[in-house]
């Protein structure tokens, strides 16, 4: 198995998440720099289930656009950081909050964040379990994540 060198792992979460471009030898302009946005999503059952998750629907629930930029998603090296990344972590989080719509019906025991390509539909690009799985119900305050607690790391 083949392990994917600090160097790539760099790369591909500057392109994917931080609007940069690819910056590998032999990539063509098509390249471009990523998405504009990714998409937090939440999740009441695993992606790793059958059936791929199920993903809170209805009481005012949507995904949140996150855009793709130095300023929205620590570079490798630290949390928080603006800069090109530059860490041997593979490692990123969120640089500023992250705040759903608040709930105007029960959105149930969400237990997993998943993040998209799209605003609906599209693909499942990360998941994760949370730490807690919290009970979102009608009149609660709207679902956040703090700056730096998502965390995003690709393996190694």
């Amino acid at each position: 198995m083949a392990h994917m060198s600090d160097f790539l792992e760099n790369k591909i979460i500057d392109w994917l998440l931080r609007a940069q471009a690819i910056g590998i030898t032999g990539a063509t302009a098509a390249a471009g720099t990523g998405p504009a946005n990714v998409y937090v999503g939440l999740l009441t059952t695993s992606p790793a289930d059958a059936g791929g998750g199920t993903e809170v629907s209805g009481g005012s629930y949507a995904r949140v656009a996150v855009a793709s930029s130095l300023a929205n998603w620590a570079g490798t090296q630290a949390a928080a950081s603006s800069t090109a990344s530059s860490g041997t972590s593979g490692t990123t989080s969120n640089n500023n909050a992250i705040t759903f719509p608040a709930p105007s019906g029960n959105w149930g025991s969400v237990a997993y964040i998943g993040i998209y390509d799209a605003s609906s539909a599209g693909n499942l690009l990360f998941w994760a379990p949370l730490t807690t799985p919290k009970t979102v119900n009608n009149g609660d305050p709207a679902p956040s994540f703090a700056a730096a607690s998502l965390s995003i790391q690709l393996d190694n």
